[in-house]
């Protein structure tokens, strides 16, 4: 690195909102800048073409927060490391910057102490924990990716840096491994059923529970969903014939919606969770009440429609204790050891989706229907819950593809 493009000894790693760029760093000239006059957003420096970038997903927390560390930590590195605005990354920066995540160096820089998180405003803070796995960078360079095409599109950018390497040829995903099987998930219904409801509170505890394992496992929603949404998010319609049917409109990944089924089971399940918080056992349009409460929840409308939805921790702890007790009871009942048992124990609110997936498409259902239930992009990404007919298709071979020596 040349004297002239080392960044001032005072530039350090920083949240970007903290951040100060020195004139020569700020991007206003970068190598990569489009020609004048294609530009459809106003920023004139890197930082605040990042912001207008990272402003469509405010409304999204956990997106904003995602894209918002991944395009700082690259911004970061670029000033820092090598010297130079963002917009003027090559090809070769960014396979050096994909080199750099697998081991943010120097630690003392880059990566807090202990892996402890801090405040942004903490002078502790870093922007790392630790070297990132293999699917941590992966995802990293997947939003990096969209944040470079969009600059593209919006004539901030010349070119995108990373497109090279994203030229790859697509590989057919794997089946999915991590959900429950039949035999597994009815476990866990039955620990549900046998929660204790002595108390007002494990009362309210049981009928939590069961609702968001309904709405994780009947609608296949994402852990994340569940706290963004809300119950005035049902909506009824007629179908062609006449009938009465249920929808949960889901705001979800990528700020997509799609339509879920809400089916009777379904419905049952809401009014039943809902009565209990002395709610109506229906939500009406403009009900702005979490789908899932927290047990300070009182049984009065009025509180329960102001409560604030549970974060997607607390939401998150709920389930693996439900799997880590269901688990314990399996271990109880069974002397041997228990391979369900310990998969049970691995399990996350996510295998609930992944379950939802696999037991549709092992039961037939329309993949373009399961696709559409789990908002994929496409079929391919769907076809890795068939199962059965892996299954199926390994008992053929094995009984009709023979060497016979």
């Amino acid at each position: 690195m040349s004297a002239a493009r080392r960044p001032p000894l005072a530039l350090r790693p920083v949240p970007l909102e903290m951040l100060v760029i020195p004139p020569e760093l700020d991007g206003g000239a970068g190598m990569n800048r489009a020609t004048a006059g294609r530009a459809q957003i106003a920023a004139t420096n890197d930082l605040d073409a990042i912001r207008a970038w990272l402003s469509r997903f405010v409304d999204t927390k956990t997106t904003f927060e995602n894209y918002r560390k991944e395009a700082e930590r690259l911004l970061l590195w670029s000033l820092t490391a090598l010297g130079k605005p963002l917009s003027s990354l090559t090809h070769e920066d960014c396979l050096r910057y994909q080199h750099f995540l697998a081991d943010p160096q120097p630690a003392a820089t880059w990566v807090a102490g202990g892996g402890r998180k801090h405040a942004r405003t903490d002078a502790r803070w870093r922007p790392f924990y630790g070297p990132l796995s293999p699917s941590s960078q992966r995802q990293a360079t997947v939003i990096l990716n969209a944040m470079f095409s969009w600059l593209v599109q919006a004539g901030y950018l010349a070119g995108n840096p990373l497109s090279l390497s994203r030229q790859r040829t697509r590989h057919a995903a794997p089946r999915i491994t991590r959900y429950l099987e039949p035999s597994v998930w009815q476990e866990v219904k039955d620990f549900i059923a046998t929660m204790p409801m002595e108390t007002d509170r494990e009362k309210a505890h049981a009928y939590r529970v069961r609702w968001l394992f309904t709405l994780l496992y009947l609608g296949g929603l994402r852990i994340a969903e569940v706290g963004a949404n809300t119950m005035g998010q049902f909506f009824v319609r007629r179908d062609v014939d006449g009938n009465l049917r249920w929808w949960l409109a889901v705001q979800g990944k990528g700020d997509k919606q799609r339509l879920v089924p809400a089916t009777r089971e379904m419905m049952m399940e809401l009014s039943r969770y809902r009565q209990h918080l002395g709610l109506s056992a229906l939500p009406s349009p403009k009900d702005d009440t979490p789908l899932v409460l927290p047990i300070s929840a009182a049984s009065s409308n009025e509180r329960a429609e102001s409560c604030a939805p549970l974060t997607r921790a607390a939401l998150h702890a709920i389930v693996k204790d439900v799997f880590a007790r269901a688990a314990a009871r399996l271990r109880e009942r069974d002397d041997a050891p228990s391979a369900r048992a310990d998969l049970l124990q691995k399990a996350s609110a996510h295998w609930l989706r992944h379950s939802a997936g696999s037991h549709m498409a092992d039961s037939k259902v329309d993949l373009r229907m399961v696709r559409d239930n789990l908002g994929h992009a496409s079929l391919t990404t769907t076809s890795i819950y068939l199962h059965v007919d892996d299954d199926r298709r390994h008992q053929e071979t094995e009984e009709k593809h023979r060497v016979d020596w």
